[in-house]
């Protein structure tokens, strides 16, 4: 690596950074971690999820680049301005650029319908960086004949990412039936006792289920980083 970041047009070291006005933008990050930074769209004018998703896929033309957390306005403004993008309503997020080579795979296990949107968005966001990802939807432990049904590609997998509201029980019972490594995701669906994830997240905190890592209330994007950065790193398996 050179002491000193090579000149930019203006003469100037170039910072590592892209200064948009409203945001700088750290086109530096996939050399540093092996992924581009990420659009969280949240919070964010539609005029600036275009700008910022727009910028940084120009910066980064052989990598996919993911905008997150979307709502309905924000994502009418990336079909209009940025016809090549593939949004996604269910997951609330935008991928402009071509997806890198796929390494290992990841299984996203979702306990119901409703935790939907949160394993859609760790499945693209796995997608986009750098796994195979696939979803097993509706396996809750009030039906665990569901579960075992596929219990055979839990094992399959390099990564798992299980998704479950409620009491959080899912990831409990998937730990106990595999080694695989497994991140576990508590969505804030369930009724008031819930308290909007807590009651979920406490559950997964506190498995009996050993090697169990846990991210924050309806991260289904967190999930999914660390869920692929296991999956790409893993060795193919001999399976004779």
């Amino acid at each position: 690596m050179p002491e000193h970041e090579p000149p930019t047009e203006s003469g100037q070291p170039d910072p590592g950074y892209l200064d948009v006005g409203f945001a700088r933008l750290d086109v530096d990050r996939a050399r540093r971690t092996g992924d581009p930074e990420v659009v969280f769209g949240q919070g964010k004018t539609p005029e600036q999820v275009v700008t910022t998703l727009s910028r940084l896929a120009a910066t980064h033309h052989d990598r996919a680049i993911l905008a997150t957390r979307l709502d309905a306005e924000a994502r009418a403004a990336v079909r209009e301005s940025l016809p090549a993008a593939d949004v996604d309503d269910v997951s609330r997020t935008a991928v402009l650029g071509p997806l890198p080579v796929a390494r290992g795979t990841v299984l996203v296990v979702a306990a119901g319908t409703s935790d939907a949107p949160v394993a859609a968005e760790a499945m693209i966001t796995a997608r986009v960086h750098g796994a195979h990802a696939e979803r097993v939807d509706d396996v809750g432990v009030a039906g665990l004949h569901r579960l075992l049904a596929v219990r055979d590609r839990l094992d399959q997998a390099d990564a798992l990412v299980v998704v479950a509201g409620m009491e959080g029980a899912l990831p409990s019972v998937v730990g106990g039936l595999t080694g695989v490594p497994l991140v576990a995701v508590p969505t804030s669906i369930g009724y008031g006792t819930g308290a909007g994830g807590l009651a979920a997240l406490l559950a997964m905190l506190n498995s009996c289920a050993p090697g169990i890592a846990v991210v924050n209330v309806d991260n289904g994007y967190g999930a999914g980083v660390h869920a692929a950065r296991i999956a790409r790193r893993a060795r193919p398996r001999d399976d004779a």
